[in-house]
Order: structure tokens, then C-alpha cells, then sequence
């Protein structure tokens, strides 16, 4: 069970298949782990559970961040837990592994409060990734390790050429279908018309990105 009001994002699907590939992806040893976005925190606390040996975590959102905060302490992980954008709060800082589960819905143009900041990102849904994209690489340490998670509304193509593009080796390894949830549901027309999903459709790919610094 994890602290969170209604308002912080609830682990959900995509979280599962984000703790899933951490699983299988391995932590390195005595490695310094990266949470971004991190919600209520479960994926700081998979991380630690995986082994890594420090975790800070990050979320622009002071309930989500206070969250996180109280459901590392409640089980004796001192993680470090910041609040702010990520872009701001961690320049020049670089890490074994970044974990991310950013906003990717596609939404329409239209500024985005409470609950909605942890899943809204913009027309395309790349208001969050296309900056994480671009700080990547300066994330990780040598021989470091990134894994984020999206939906196929949100262009993985994008992700893998922008992470690509700056040195970094990429690829898609996981991939998981779900039902359209509530938001989805809500705005299926609009994202038909634009051209996001097919009339009718009622289901979306996730999947998770692994990028490996292979240059130092």
C-alpha cells in the first residue's frame, strides 16, 4: 500500500511495466538510481528493492513529492526526494540508471493543473520526453542506463531517433497493451480526429525505451 491523495498519479499499468523491465534490466552494483516523475514513489522504491544502493527521486508536484517522500520513509529507504522540474533541479547531475514515467497523453493545447499535470504533455504528448530526450545524455554516468516508458500515441519513433541522434544506443524492450482508460475514453474523438487513433480504437500500446551511454 502506498500514501497518496487522490491527486498524485496512481501506479498503474505503465508503472508495472516500467518496474518490470528494471527487473529484468538489473541494477548496477552500488549504482545511483533516477527516478523522474516520480509520483507517489513506488518506482524509487523498486529501485532500492532491486539493489541500488541510492535513489533520488524527482516530481514538479509538492503532493506527489511529499508522497514519495513519506512512502520511502515509511520503509527505511533514505532516498533522496526533490521537488521541481526536472530540467531545473538536475543540472549538471548524472546517475547509473534513469527510471521515467513522464506525462505522454496527448491532450489539447491548454494549461494543465492538478491531477492532469501527471499525464497531459502536449498536442503530440512530448512536452515532457522531448526535453528528457534532449538532457539524456548528460544524465548518465559512463556506462550508464535509461529506461522510460510511453504509449505508441506518443511517437516512440521520436524517442528512439532523439536519444539515438545524441550518442546514445536505443531500443524499444518492453511492450504492453491496455485498454483506454478513463482520460483515453474521454477524449477518443479528439484524438481521432487528429489523427492519433483510428476511429473506435479503444486500446494503446505502451512501451519502454532503453538508452545505454556507450561513449564516455
Amino acid at each position: 500500500m502506498l500514501i497518496r491523495p487522490p491527486w498524485v498519479y496512481r501506479p498503474q499499468s505503465d508503472t508495472w511495466l516500467l518496474a518490470r523491465a528494471l527487473n529484468e534490466a538489473g541494477i548496477p552494483c552500488g549504482g545511483h538510481v533516477l527516478d523522474v516523475c516520480t509520483g507517489s514513489g513506488a518506482l524509487a522504491i523498486a529501485a532500492v528493492r532491486g539493489g541500488a544502493a541510492a535513489v533520488t527521486a524527482v516530481d514538479i508536484s509538492r503532493s506527489a513529492a511529499v508522497s514519495a517522500w513519506l512512502n520511502c520513509r515509511v520503509r527505511g529507504i533514505g532516498a533522496e526526494v526533490i521537488r521541481g522540474d526536472f530540467a531545473s533541479v538536475l543540472s549538471g547531475r548524472r546517475f547509473d540508471l534513469v527510471l521515467a514515467n513522464p506525462p505522454y497523453v496527448p491532450a489539447p493545447e491548454r494549461e494543465h493543473r492538478g491531477a492532469a499535470r501527471a499525464w497531459d504533455a502536449g498536442a503530440r504528448g512530448r512536452g515532457a520526453l522531448d526535453r528528457l530526450c534532449r538532457m539524456m545524455p548528460g544524465l548518465l554516468n559512463p556506462r550508464g542506463a535509461a529506461l522510460v516508458v510511453h504509449s505508441m500515441l506518443s511517437d516512440p519513433d521520436s524517442t528512439l531517433n532523439q536519444l539515438r541522434g545524441a550518442g546514445l544506443k536505443a531500443a524499444i524492450v518492453a511492450r504492453h497493451t491496455v485498454p483506454f482508460g478513463p482520460v483515453l475514453r474521454g477524449r477518443a474523438d479528439w484524438l481521432a480526429s487528429n489523427g492519433l487513433i483510428e476511429p473506435g480504437q479503444d486500446s494503446e500500446d505502451l512501451v519502454v525505451i532503453r538508452a545505454d551511454r556507450i561513449r564516455k
